[in-house]
């Protein structure tokens, strides 16, 4: 027979929904935490399935898991708490009796789709390029780019942390009176403040960027605040294309 699969006690805490990992850690070494009836002050304590986890004397278990789309909108920042006072997300996430956390980031001056959930296998999948989810973004530059320039985006370009992948790109509109124009630009990387470095290596500055989807997920029907939880069946199609288990 396999042995159980252990992990460590501040993990199995933080998936229970009350805290953080870090949150979980602090409550250890406090002496808040019991296994099987027994204070635990280890951080690196492993536990397995049947190990009857306690914090403050109450039962802990796995939390439901809650994976939702939300439009970040502009001036806000992808954080749960901001020590300069700036607005963070957490005012527009709905209240599950859980810890819904952003997966990745936008900035402050972008807007957009931004994934939150409590299942960290679907956030660690969502973050790493290893699996190329494409992001897709409308961006309002300055001046009219070229083909010879948005040529140089389509192939990778140098920016701050080496060249980009290979981007699609694709000129929306063009406003002569004002001098920008729209372009709609799909990378799969992650880096931070990528698509704005990338208009500005060419020699057009990003106005506006707005995040329109992530791999099969679109903003669309979405206003900025607003956020809506996947059904099981996108939940399920979601795990699928990131390799999880469903």
């Amino acid at each position: 027979m396999p042995k159980p699969e252990l992990e460590r006690l501040h993990v199995r805490i933080a998936h229970s929904g009350i805290c953080s990992r870090r949150a979980a850690e602090n409550y250890i070494i406090e002496g808040r935490v019991q296994v099987n009836g027994a204070s635990i002050m280890e951080l690196g304590f492993k536990v397995g399935p049947a190990d009857v986890v306690s914090v403050d004397g109450k039962v802990i278990s796995d939390a439901k898991k809650y994976t939702l789309i939300f439009h970040k909108p502009i001036g806000v920042v992808t954080t749960l708490n901001d020590p300069q006072g700036r607005p963070t997300i957490k005012q527009y996430l709905p209240n599950y009796g859980v810890q819904l956390k952003p997966v990745g980031r936008l900035d402050k001056d972008t807007d957009g789709l931004l994934f939150v959930t409590n299942d960290g296998n679907i956030a660690l999948r969502i973050s790493h390029p290893r699996y190329g989810l494409d992001k897709e973004y409308q961006a309002v530059v300055e001046g009219i780019p070229d083909e010879k320039s948005l040529d140089k985006l389509r192939n990778g370009i140098f920016i701050e942390g080496g060249k980009t992948a290979p981007a699609k790109v694709e000129l929306v509109f063009v406003e002569q009176n004002h001098q920008t124009t729209s372009v709609r630009i799909t990378i799969h990387e992650g880096r931070k403040r990528q698509v704005r470095q990338m208009f500005y290596a060419i020699g057009h500055p990003v106005i506006k960027l707005t995040r329109l989807r992530i791999g099969p997920y679109y903003l669309k029907g979405l206003r900025p605040g607003e956020c809506r939880m996947l059904s099981k069946v996108e939940v399920d199609k979601l795990k699928k294309t990131l390799g999880l288990e469903v």
